[in-house]
C-alpha cells in the first residue's frame, strides 16, 4: 500500500512527505555531498577574523580561525551554509580536527600569533583530533601559553558536561585556554558555568546588533556580562558592525569585540606571506 493510502486508511506508520521537507532533505544531502568533496581534495582552509580590545580597537588580542571549504568552482563557502549539517556526522569530526591542525601551523609560523579554534564538543574523544593535539603540544610546547584557545559552541557544550570539563581541565593544564561560543544563544543551563571554567565568554551576536539603540539587548547584555564578572571570564562581543555599537559595548566594560566593524574574515592574514587572489571568506 502506497504511503498516501496508508495515510488515508489511518495508518500511524505512514509519514507525509511534503515538497518542502524533500527540498530540505536533498540540499542537505548535496551540502554533505560537497563538504566531503572538498575534504578529499583538501579544499579546506581557515579565514582568520581579528578580536580587538574594547580599550583599544587599533590592538588586536587575538585571531579567530574559521573553517571554510571550497566547492567545486573554487568559491568559499562559509560555515553558515554547512556546519548545522554536519555536525551529527564524522565528516564534522573530520573538519574539527583539520580547523585544528590549520590553526597549530600558523600558530608555529606566527610566534606573536594567539589564535582561537572552533571545535564541537563531539569531536572530544575524536582519535585524531586528539592524536593532532598530542604531537602538537609534543613537539611545540610555545603552542600552550595561551596561545590556542579552543572555542566549543554553547549548544554542543551542554550535551556532555562531565565530558567537557575533564576535556578543559587536562588541556587548561597544559596551558590552552577556552572560550564558549554564542552564549545567551539559549542552551546553556547557567549552573554548569560554575563546572566548565570557561576562560572566555563569547557573548552571541543576536544580542550586540543595535545595543546602542535596543534597551532589550542593552539589558539582556548587561546581565550576560555581570555572569562573565562573577565567574572571572573574559568577554567577547560578537557581531559587532557599527561605530555606535562598538562605543556602547566599551562603555559597558566589554574587554573584547568582533565583526565586519573591525575586519571581515580573511583566508590571507596579515601575517600570510603566500600570494592568494581570495581575500575575504
Amino acid at each position: 500500500m502506497s504511503d498516501h493510502r496508508k495515510m488515508e486508511a489511518g495508518d500511524p506508520e505512514a509519514v507525509w512527505s511534503s515538497p518542502l521537507d524533500h527540498a530540505i532533505n536533498q540540499r542537505d544531502k548535496d551540502t554533505l555531498e560537497m563538504v566531503r568533496k572538498a575534504v578529499g581534495a583538501k579544499q579546506i582552509e581557515l579565514a582568520y577574523q581579528p578580536v580587538v580590545q574594547a580599550a583599544r580597537p587599533e590592538q588586536v588580542a587575538f585571531y579567530e580561525g574559521l573553517i571554510r571549504v571550497l566547492d567545486d568552482s573554487g568559491r568559499v563557502i562559509p560555515a553558515k551554509d554547512f556546519i548545522d549539517v554536519v555536525e551529527n556526522q564524522e565528516i564534522g569530526r573530520v573538519l574539527d580536527t583539520l580547523a585544528l591542525e590549520k590553526g597549530l601551523m600558523s600558530l608555529a609560523d606566527e610566534p606573536s600569533l594567539r589564535l582561537s579554534i572552533n571545535m564541537s564538543a563531539r569531536s572530544i574523544g575524536y582519535p585524531r583530533w586528539n592524536e593532532t593535539m598530542k604531537h602538537w603540544l609534543a613537539h611545540d610546547p610555545l603552542i600552550g601559553g595561551e596561545r590556542l584557545i579552543l572555542e566549543i559552541t554553547e549548544r554542543t557544550a551542554i550535551v556532555m558536561p562531565d565530558l567537557v570539563q575533564v576535556f578543559m581541565a587536562d588541556l587548561q593544564a597544559r596551558g590552552i585556554s577556552f572560550a564558549l561560543d554564542d552564549f545567551g544563544s539559549g542552551y546553556t543551563a547557567f549552573r554548569y558555568l560554575k563546572d566548565f571554567y570557561f576562560d572566555i565568554l563569547k557573548i552571541d551576536g543576536e544580542f550586540i546588533q543595535d545595543i546602542h539603540s535596543s534597551p532589550d539587548n542593552q539589558v539582556l547584555t548587561q546581565a550576560l556580562l555581570s555572569v562573565a564578572r562573577h565567574f572571572d571570564m573574559f568577554t567577547v562581543a560578537e557581531n559587532v558592525e557599527t561605530l555606535e555599537d562598538a562605543e556602547f559595548l566599551a562603555s559597558i566594560g566589554v574587554d573584547c569585540m568582533q565583526g565586519y566593524f573591525f575586519g571581515a574574515p580573511t583566508i590571507r592574514p596579515p601575517w600570510w606571506k603566500q600570494e592568494d587572489h581570495r581575500l575575504q571568506a
